[in-house]
């Protein structure tokens, strides 16, 4: 159905629940005609119909709806009283704009012949005309200006003047007769059946949807229960029944939670106000553009977003959109450009807020972040350029120079992501200097019944969503000890080329990861974070109903909540954003735009080190077998060589550092950082060569422009990587020229 349909229909429904109340209201009003309450309530019904009809272009019926609203006026105003005459007139227009409404749900148009309006429009002008001369008791019979149908009981179309001394109270018969054999109501005038558009539909109160969802809710639970049961039972009528009940349970929770669902249109309708108004306050023009708005999610989720989505509007404006001048200076168009964006993603409902203004400086941003005590130097110049962005959320920050009714106050991007977190979302800005900012909301569809992926640890069982869900890996014997290394004294699994951080469910609920043969992986994504959560055990997906967990555990960052599974026990639901937080598990992907999307060809994978009091260097990470770490006390020489004994073979060393013209610092500590790197050659163990490194700070996949900048032996130039200016490694120049290969 496209948009006009939609609204149509729309209209339709509330026009026939309208009309209905008018048939009592106007009885009521004959009997009371004094009731100036009901009297505007029919006024106000009757303006609506035709301020709609003339929107929708249906004009048979804005010019019945007209004359009507200019009676129902002079009624409201006290100019006329109500008479039985009038009462008759309005029943009758009434009567056709229903014949009218049934028309245009047949044909789409308000222009069905079997329903003649002029009648009707006649008998209240006439009513209108005999009315506006009452107060004239002597006026000439052939007075033009008065007009009366003749004969009394049925109206005509030409106009018969007639002296106003003789009182309007002959009763006016309906104009308008029944439709020549009418389409019945859930016929359509194609001859296929239909239910009537306002048959089809029904008002329910909020508060018996959500009671509904809550008995779904436990009859899901109860199913769950039944099943399990079953699963193990001879009884073969038993199995029978339970799946039956799982299909129609699921089934009717499918129904009932569309009855909860709309669209975010309606969240978006006060944008173009709020852009209108804010836009002329601070002196910017404004286009605003609007993708997805029939994009739905749950009605509560839609209720909590409203505030952080108007927020991020508004904030897009006083710091990302530039006055007109600004923009010309920087070659921009004067007028900037805000989109709201809505879809359907791996289960959540993603928004994006764009502009194209200035854009968020990393360097600025840190600075004011020193200035302001959010965090400190040696904090900042740890940070990548995502961490730096990050810092837009940290409570107390703001880049505003003084203080409005706009911003300034430090409290706002805080406060949007504690909001969007509370309800299982979560928010990111990705940000290019002088092109603009992106903000990308991730909410799920609806928190009261979810999918999930049941695990186990420790004896116990949690729940983890499936939207957050990527695969699952097992890797046992020599894959295991080929595949996982210790990256910085933290497990990594090499994972089709790539370096994917490991988490132990056991060690981060406070156990002991225990030793086995065998690793079970579930890989996770929340939002740019993925990472490898090992579990002892994957039990099975299931649908459960989501509970909230009391206030001593909601300080647990782990977990959204909780669950009561089929045996009655109650599983915990894992927060996988906030396990990546409490790990300090960071982003596997530094470029803005959706990390999962599949990387374009002309960008490469690489590792990138520190070197050298801070210096960074970068790998092509194809070149990189391993990644180990030595003992200092395992260093050995041989000749003028340092090696060490590795995998029943010895490793020759290159200190990296010293191999590309920079002072060598990787002396410092117990343990020195060792890349391996496959040579092909005869020596070596198997053609191996460790590449010692000061620490390796990040796996990332950029577009690599090279600069001459930098050139030199062993480097083949510099490039920025993560705002930073990295050397690139010549790794078979180091290898070549240290002569570890021989």
């Amino acid at each position: 159905m496209d948009d006009d349909a939609e609204i149509i229909a729309e209209f339709l429904v509330e026009s026939h629940e309208n009309l209905d109340q008018l048939d009592r209201d106007l009885v009521e009003l004959e009997q009371q005609p004094d009731s100036r309450e009901r009297l505007s309530s029919i006024f106000r019904t009757i303006h609506t119909i035709k301020g709609t009809s003339g929107f929708l272009a249906f004009n048979r019926l804005e010019q019945l709806t007209h004359v009507g609203e200019t009676l129902l006026s002079r009624l409201r105003d006290g100019e006329v009283v109500m008479t039985p005459p009038i009462a008759e007139g309005l029943l009758s227009m009434v009567d056709t704009v229903r014949a009218l409404l049934e028309g245009i749900e047949r044909t789409g148009r308000d222009t069905d012949p079997a329903v003649d309006v002029a009648p009707v429009v006649a008998v209240i002008e006439g009513l209108l005309a005999a009315d506006s001369v009452t107060e004239e008791p002597d006026v000439s019979p052939a007075a033009p200006s008065v007009t009366e149908p003749a004969p009394p009981v049925e109206p005509v179309a030409e106009p018969v003047a007639q002296p106003v001394a003789q009182p309007v109270a002959q009763p006016v018969a309906p104009v308008v007769e029944a439709p020549a054999a009418p389409a019945p109501a859930d016929e359509s005038w194609d001859g296929v059946e239909r239910r009537a558009v306002v048959d089809a539909s029904v008002r329910v109160d909020v508060d018996l949807l959500d009671d509904l969802v809550d008995l779904v809710g436990e009859l899901v639970l109860t199913r769950n229960q039944l099943v399990q049961r079953s699963l193990g039972s001879a009884d073969a009528e038993l199995v029978r029944a339970s799946q039956r009940l799982d299909l129609v349970a699921s089934e009717l929770q499918e129904s009932i939670m569309k009855t909860r669902m709309q669209p975010i249109g309606q969240v978006w309708s006060k944008m173009p106000r709020v852009v209108r108004d804010l836009s002329h306050q601070l002196g910017r023009e404004v286009e605003l553009v609007m993708e997805g708005h029939e994009t739905e999610l749950d009605r509560s989720l839609l209720e909590a977003v409203k505030d952080p989505l108007t927020h991020l509007v508004r904030n897009s404006l006083d710091h990302g959109i530039e006055p007109p001048d600004v923009r010309r200076a920087a070659g921009k168009d004067a007028k900037g450009t805000l989109s709201l964006r809505a879809y359907h993603e791996s289960g959540q409902v993603v928004v994006e807020i764009a502009d194209d203004g200035k854009g968020i400086d990393p360097a600025t941003i840190g600075a004011v972040a020193v200035e302001r005590g959010v965090v400190t130097r040696d904090q900042l110049a740890r940070m990548d350029g995502r961490d730096v962005l990050g810092l837009i959320f940290r409570p107390g920050f703001s880049t505003a120079a003084a203080v409005s009714n706009i911003s300034g106050r430090g409290v706002g991007m805080d406060v949007v992501r504690t909001n969007i977190e509370r309800i299982g979302g979560s928010v990111d800005v990705s940000s290019e200097p002088g092109r603009g900012t992106t903000t990308r909301v991730r909410i799920p569809l609806t928190l009261a019944i979810i999918p999930a992926l049941v695990v186990g640890e420790g004896g116990e069982r949690y729940a983890i969503p499936q939207a957050n869900l990527v695969e699952l890996v097992r890797i046992e014997g020599d894959d295991l000890r080929r595949q996982v290394e210790n990256l910085a004294g933290a497990p990594v699994l090499r994972l089709r080329g790539k370096l994917l951080p490991l988490v132990s469910l056991a060690e981060t609920l406070g156990g002991s990861a225990p030793e086995d043969e065998a690793l079970t992986v579930v890989v996770l994504q929340s939002d740019d974070v993925r990472f490898g959560l090992c579990v002892s055990a994957v039990h099975d997906t299931q649908e459960i109903v989501v509970k909230p967990i009391g206030r001593q555990l909601k300080a647990l960052a782990m977990y959204a909540g909780a669950t009561i599974m089929g045996d009655g026990r109650v599983a915990l639901i894992l927060d996988v954003a906030g396990i990546a937080g409490t790990v300090g598990v960071g982003a596997t992907q530094q470029e803005t735009g959706d990390p999962r999307a599949v990387v374009a060809d002309d960008r490469t994978a690489l590792l990138v080190l520190e070197v050298a009091d801070g210096r960074r260097a970068a790998l092509p990470l194809a070149a990189v077998a391993r990644l180990e770490e030595f003992g200092r006390d395992r260093v050995e020489r041989s000749g003028t060589s340092e090696v060490v004994q590795y995998r029943d073979g010895i490793l020759p060393l290159v200190r990296l550092a010293s191999a590309i013209g920079l002072p060598d610092t990787s002396d410092q500590g117990d343990q020195i950082s060792v890349v391996v790197h496959e040579t092909g050659g005869a020596g070596g163990a198997g053609g191996a060569v460790g590449i010692v490194i000061d620490k390796v700070l990040d796996v990332v996949e950029v577009a690599i422009t090279s600069s001459e900048v930098g050139r030199r032996a062993g480097v083949t130039g510099s490039a920025v990587v993560q705002d930073r200016v990295t050397d690139l490694v010549d790794l078979e120049a180091v290898v070549a020229r240290s002569g570890a290969s021989a």
